[in-house]
């Protein structure tokens, strides 16, 4: 049997222990974001989650040990890939994906790179002075010119498809146009919580249009609960106001007496007394007097 380096397998034991203590672990890419950005990261989602990054092998290893007490872990062995790394946290899935999201940040392009989406500009003034940037900016291939004394983009325009690599030449006339088409920041492979894993396709959602969405078929289910009179624990109370209110009117309108009616109901007839007098004085004063 091969001889495991005393060091590996205390990083490993490292790793384990990481793994088995959180509810919630996640596999992430921190390939190609550079050092004093990652350093920024890590701090702002440390109060959240905890980032581990070590080599594929250790992690698999680790993930394979962690299995043994928590069922399942080992199934994010197929999303170690890349520069791999750990995190884990102890909110749940979907929180985590939107703060890991959340640390997503543009930085201008080196050259190199593969487009993540079509980058383009649009039509409009430019920061540049008249002078050769204009023919530097055709040369790029930007439809640029010369109006009014202001340089200018003539037209919107896709400049690097997505999927394609950005030239050298490209990425440094981005920068000058202020265009940073590189997004930098944590990628999830997959989340574990309790036995499931999550894939990035099920994790990104809009949380406030889905709680919008929850919110608005609660009281759709609340509706039609309270319409066909199915009691359970959420529309009992207000299935019992229902019936109060409408026995209290059925109640006032029949003059039936109870001790939740009795007071309107006297009110009433006192109010009604009043007004009949009230009409019978004035017919009786504008009645003519005959005389004796």
């Amino acid at each position: 049997m091969a001889h495991v380096a005393d060091w590996k397998q205390g990083e490993t034991k490292s790793l384990v222990a990481l793994l088995t203590s959180h509810k919630i672990i996640g596999i992430i890419d921190i390939g190609g974001i550079p050092a004093p950005q990652l350093q920024k990261i890590r701090g702002n989602i440390r109060k959240k989650a905890t980032i581990r990054s070590a080599k594929n092998t250790l992690i698999v290893r680790a993930l394979d040990e962690a299995d043994k007490k928590v069922k399942g872990l080992g199934r994010l062995k197929e999303a170690v890939s890349g520069q791999a790394a750990i995190i884990a946290s102890d909110s749940n899935p979907f929180s985590l994906f939107k703060d890991i999201k959340s640390t997503r940040t543009k930085a201008p392009a080196r050259g190199g790179e593969t487009a993540a989406t079509d980058i383009e500009v649009m039509a409009g003034e430019t920061p540049f002075k008249p002078g050769p940037i204009v023919g530097e900016l055709q040369k790029a291939g930007i439809p640029a010119a010369i109006q009014e004394g202001k340089v200018v983009i003539k037209s919107d325009k896709v400049l690097i498809k997505a999927g394609q690599r950005i030239p050298k030449e490209m990425a440094q006339m981005l920068t000058r146009l202020e265009i940073f088409p590189i997004e930098l920041g944590l990628n999830v492979h997959a989340i574990y919580e309790a036995g499931n894993i999550f894939k990035p396709e099920v994790l990104d959602i809009d949380m406030d249009q889905f709680l919008g969405r929850l919110h608005k078929a609660h009281w759709n289910a609340l509706g039609l609960a309270l319409e066909t009179v199915w009691t359970s624990k959420g529309t009992i109370n207000p299935l019992l106001q229902k019936a109060y209110r409408q026995s209290y009117t059925l109640a006032m309108e029949r003059a039936i007496y109870t001790k939740d009616t009795i007071g309107p109901l006297m009110a009433k007839a006192q109010a009604g007394m009043m007004a009949v007098s009230s009409l019978a004085k004035k017919s009786g004063e504008s009645t003519p007097k005959t005389a004796a």
